[in-house]
């Protein structure tokens, strides 16, 4: 029988401690605040889920989920609410609530939030042992704030002009969905 993992309450939400199976709200669990690249949670706790990684991504309009990049390991993605911008291989493709985007390994990809209000990104992307990440440099991307100006594989490298999230509780972020 598996276990189930308990939950760790801290100023941020909830945080599932050890292995084991566990259901949380999304409102409920920890968040994670960036001026730059917007609010999500990721469900996660020690030691991080080893299979798939599934978080949620709430953008204000005008701000990118993270820098352009690609991995080489599949990722999916459903808008929740709202409207974002699909920035993929250098092309732009506006989404709204419900649309479904699939990235297989290797292409580039970034979400820019759009529209009126706050859209919220359902992610989910296997989880590699030998996860290998490229920001490539892309005009689009670069027109959005979402890009580099050298190419590089290393994170620490494309973010450095960002500081780190910190973590926050829940503020709302969720409440655009209806």
């Amino acid at each position: 029988m598996v276990r189930e993992a308990q939950l760790e309450q801290t100023p941020a939400g909830l945080v599932p401690k050890g292995e084991g199976w566990f259901v949380v709200n999304a409102k409920e669990a920890r968040w994670m605040e960036h001026e730059a690249f917007g609010s999500g949670t990721t469900f996660e706790g020690e030691p991080h889920f080893k299979e798939i990684g599934v978080n949620i991504g709430v953008l204000a309009p005008g701000q990118p989920a993270c820098m352009y990049h690609r991995e080489n390991q599949q990722e999916d993605f459903l808008v929740l609410f709202g409207e974002c911008l699909l920035l993929v291989e250098g092309q732009e493709r506006p989404l709204k609530a419900w649309d479904f985007v699939h990235c297989p390994p290797e292409t580039n990809h970034v979400f820019v939030g759009a529209g009126d209000g706050p859209c919220g990104i359902l992610a989910i992307g296997r989880r590699r042992e030998d996860e290998q990440l490229v920001y490539p440099v892309d005009e689009v991307a670069l027109k959005h704030g979402a890009g580099v100006e050298n190419e590089t594989p290393d994170p620490k490298e494309a973010y450095a002009p960002y500081g780190r999230p910190v973590e926050a509780p829940y503020r709302g972020q969720l409440d655009g969905a209806s």
